[in-house]
């Protein structure tokens, strides 16, 4: 079977020092050990250990080509988002590193896809950059799940993903800047904890303030790691519609009802997990993500999903592969078809 992985991530070997450049404190930047590592810095301090998968094409096709995956969709990491700067140094840097994800697609076009990132703190500029990147070759746009505290139904963001919509471009929301994080100080709790709870309060959000009955039904909107814990407290949301009003007051129909409106991918690292994650959305609006290269992701990548006895042979293909080419108009080339023959074309 072929496989596209939609949820991958990028960084760039280098990019200009953004300390120096706005005169503030506390940008990331890449401090490289060499031998193809490097740790990821916010001023002083360390955020992630990454290796030059990130940014290395060549070792990027050389692992897809080890899973068998034909196409990857990259972007780059949500501590780059900046939404907490200003807006126009959120623009510049949005900027650099599309057009960074750019450039590393350039090694294997037709293998390596990607989606922009833009400075939603402020609506027109993200719009203008939206169609900018997707004019360049972007197949969609990468945002987090809030800005500081306007979620998904703040009138700046519905316009924002309006416009994705009418520009044809795929968005895809990935939990970031995540809650309560004095009490999850240890063990990679934020990542463990809050992530999930920060994607089902976004879904939550849409679905019952109401602001997917405005949104048009061509909006193609997909949820990081399977929805997080969406799925699996969505009879406890239904529950709630049905017994309180307070709860049904924006939402004209039963939650669970909206789940045709959005999809999610399969980065649930579990068999049950996996198994619900379809009965839940429907076959049709699941599609493999990894969350390649970094180490919460899936290690091998599109093993969950082939291995999963109880979804027949064709679920199985509309995961790894037909979901993802509909949802961003992309096709996967031939397996046969790989690095060395794409890198010389």
């Amino acid at each position: 079977m072929r496989m596209i992985d939609i949820h991958t991530h990028f960084l760039p070997r280098t990019w200009p020092d953004l300390a120096a450049r706005f005169g503030t404190p506390d940008w990331p930047w890449l401090k490289h050990s060499g031998s193809g590592r490097a740790m990821l810095m916010v001023g002083d301090e360390e955020f992630r250990p990454v290796t030059s998968a990130c940014w290395d094409a060549a070792v990027r096709l050389e692992a897809m080509d080890r899973d068998g995956v034909d196409v990857q969709i990259m972007c780059a990491t949500p501590l780059l988002f900046f939404y907490h700067r200003p807006a126009a140094q959120a623009l510049e840097c949005a900027r650099l590193f599309n057009d960074a994800g750019r450039e590393i697609c350039e090694r294997a076009p037709r293998r390596l896809k990607s989606l922009c990132q833009v400075p939603l703190q402020d609506t027109d500029l993200a719009c203008r950059e939206l169609t900018r990147a997707m004019a360049d070759g972007h197949v969609g746009v990468h945002i987090g799940n809030h800005v500081g505290t306007r979620d998904l139904n703040d009138e700046g963001l519905i316009t924002f993903l309006e416009h994705c919509a009418g520009e044809g471009a795929a968005v895809f929301v990935h939990p970031w800047d995540m809650m309560a994080p004095e009490r999850m100080s240890r063990y990679q709790l934020p990542w463990l904890v809050a992530m999930p709870a920060e994607t089902q309060l976004s879904i939550l959000w849409l679905i019952l303030s109401g602001a997917l009955e405005r949104l048009p039904r061509s909006l193609k909107l997909c949820f990081a790691h399977g929805g997080g814990s969406f799925p699996y407290l969505l009879g406890r949301v239904d529950n709630a519609w049905r017994n309180r009003d307070i709860v049904r007051e924006d939402c004209p129909r039963l939650p669970s009802s909206y789940v045709d409106r959005f999809y999610v991918d399969a980065a649930v690292f579990s068999g049950d997990a996996l198994e619900l994650l379809v009965k839940t959305m429907g076959e049709d609006r699941v599609m493999l993500g990894s969350d390649y290269p970094f180490p919460l992701g899936e290690q091998q990548v599109g093993s969950l999903i082939r291995s999963q006895a109880t979804l027949p042979a064709a679920a199985r293909e509309k995961l790894l592969h037909q979901n993802a080419a509909d949802f961003f108009g992309v096709d996967a080339p031939r397996a046969a078809m790989r690095t060395a023959a794409l890198l010389s074309a």
